[in-house]
């Protein structure tokens, strides 16, 4: 007998989230039995050195839904991401962020424009009718600003915010595109969207809630020098006629 279509697919990549997964899940999962039952988690751990596969495999003992994919060790957001969205089985795929900093109900919100023919809707923290509910310290919002000014003036113009975690893609843009993306740490989301506009997608940018969740696995220095990095990568590789 054939397995029952899944309609949407939600990864979840996840470092040492121990202590905020299990309420993620509760949370998503309560949300999915009431508006779309026919899908599908897809924990993505990259290389936890906690508890956090333990949390999601207890979970998925009751609820056959939720599915664990271990990483080797930390290979970065974005190949944890890129593994979840390829192993995907929905016919929409939706990557959130594990602190639901923007909460899983926005989903909807996100797919009204799926459904008017977008195929790339991404939420969007820099939108004047996006609802921040609470905000970043003024540091560590400082150096999104500046990141997203780099983005728009040396790669990618048109975006008001390209690194909110929470992005929807329809099957078959999903899979083009992460069949495609390279970058493993935090730039990807970059990555994506300019692969997006260079194949010709439609992509929306959609006002989403936010709040700023505390325990940000970003560092202000490291992290912001390897996604500099990146940024020039990207460029160069344009430059060079190369994807």
């Amino acid at each position: 007998m054939a397995e029952p279509e899944v309609e949407i697919s939600i990864v979840i990549p996840a470092y040492n989230e121990e202590v905020r997964i299990g309420m993620t899940l509760v949370r998503t999962l309560e949300y999915l039995r009431a508006r779309h039952p026919s899908s599908e988690v897809l924990v993505v751990d990259d290389g936890s050195r906690d508890d956090t596969v333990d949390v999601v495999e207890q979970i998925s003992v009751a609820e056959p839904s939720v599915r664990v994919l271990r990483q080797p060790r930390n290979l970065g957001k974005g190949a944890a991401v890129r593994r979840g969205v390829m192993e995907a089985k929905g016919q929409v795929v939706l990557f959130m962020d594990a602190d639901l900093a923007t909460p899983v109900e926005e989903l909807d919100t996100l797919l009204v424009y799926l459904r008017k023919g977008y195929r790339v809707v991404i939420g969007s923290r820099g939108l004047a009718e996006s609802d921040i509910r609470q905000r970043q310290p003024p540091g560590r919002e400082l150096m999104g600003r500046v990141f997203n000014l780099l983005v728009r003036t040396v790669l990618l113009g048109g975006f008001k915010d390209t690194q909110c975690g929470f992005k929807l893609f329809d099957r078959e843009a999903a899979r083009e595109l992460f069949g495609r993306q390279k970058l493993d740490g935090f730039a990807f989301d970059v990555e994506v969207l300019l692969l997006a506009k260079e194949l010709g997608y439609r992509i929306a940018e959609v006002p989403v809630v936010w709040y700023h969740a505390p325990n940000s696995k970003v560092s202000p220095i490291a992290d912001s020098s390897k996604m500099l990095g990146d940024l020039l990568r990207l460029r160069l590789a344009r430059l060079a006629g190369r994807t």
